[in-house]
């Protein structure tokens, strides 16, 4: 993966967007947080000759799995100024031109989240995400943290807009529960980042083919990048515990009746500008731009192709419409 050269920001494709994830396998535990801090920055420094869009951090990775151990309020940051880890982030994202999720604790109202900063290329705060579920010892005051609790975040996620789409976030534990995700795919999130303790398996591989959303985790254990079918496209092991890889979210997803009976059609007519993939088992594909000339929107309007969610949707008010 070292030797591949990055592609040139203008030979990508409209939506060719290069994610960045990192793991913390390796260099944890670790005695104190300035430790781990610059560690987490030697594994970004790996990844700049990629020219990443994003990179993604796990969860609290500035205080888990370090015995140097301060209270909440020691180490929780204000959401809206920041403070000695957001800042050094964000200069970063500036000096690399690069979005980075920032997952640490944070305050608010006098009260603690465990969340993830969203900073952008200029290396401001987009916005700020709250772990919807944090496990019970999080909550409980003393039991985890010195001097308070962790307040779960609400059931609702927000959607952060990126000059390169539109992304949500959520934070291990919330990968047990499945309204989040759902919530977050239909208000139009293409990316869902996944800082992450937990590395959770097939268990992401299910969330972005059900919600046919690209996943990118960032955990103690691994990171990987996961297509929308349910696919990983890229993951982390023993010889680099980082990923960098372009996504591609010229790309719709459709289920394969009656729509393949129009692939041989659009194949002849657009040729290697568009790629068709097939899943025969699922019955589904993907139909993907590969060139900067052809949008998959207005592939889909002239051969009158719903995506898949569309179907559904439209299958789903037939339904209601005539169930007794």
């Amino acid at each position: 993966m070292k030797n591949i050269k990055p592609i040139e920001k203008e030979n990508r494709l409209p939506r060719e967007v290069w994610i960045a994830s990192i793991d913390l396998k390796g260099i944890w535990p670790v005695e104190t947080m300035e430790k781990r801090i610059n560690d987490i920055f030697k594994r970004m420094e790996s990844i700049l000759a990629f020219q990443p869009d994003i990179i993604c951090l796990p969860e609290t990775f500035n205080t888990s799995w370090v015995r140097e151990k301060k209270s909440l309020a020691e180490i929780a940051e204000d959401e809206d100024v920041p403070g000695p880890v957001t800042k050094k982030v964000a200069e970063f994202a500036k000096k690399h031109n690069c979005y980075i999720v920032c997952p640490i604790i944070t305050k608010k109202d006098g009260r603690y989240y465990n969340s993830a900063v969203l900073i952008d290329r200029l290396g401001s705060i987009v916005g700020v995400f709250h772990k919807v579920h944090p496990v019970s010892t999080e909550i409980k005051p003393e039991v985890y943290y010195k001097g308070g609790g962790i307040t779960p975040g609400p059931v609702m996620p927000p959607v952060f807009k990126t000059d390169f789409g539109t992304i949500g976030i959520q934070i291990c534990y919330d990968g047990s529960w499945f309204e989040s995700w759902r919530h977050l795919k239909n208000d139009g999130a293409e990316i869902i980042f996944f800082p992450s303790q937990a590395a959770f398996g097939s268990l992401l591989n299910h969330h972005a083919w059900i919600n046919h959303c690209y996943i990118v985790s960032s955990t103690g254990e691994d990171a990987r990048i996961i297509d929308i079918s349910g696919d990983d496209i890229a993951a982390s092991g023993p010889f680099a515990r980082w990923v960098c890889a372009p996504i591609n979210l010229e790309k719709a997803f459709v289920h394969i009746w009656p729509q393949v009976r129009k692939f041989d059609a659009i194949q002849a007519k657009y040729g290697r500008k568009i790629r068709i993939k097939i899943w025969h088992p699922e019955n589904w594909a993907t139909i993907e731009s590969l060139t900067p000339d052809v949008k998959v929107r207005d592939v889909l309007k002239e051969y009158d192709l719903p995506t898949y969610d569309e179907q559904i949707n439209e299958a789903t008010e037939i339904q209601k419409q005539n169930r007794i």
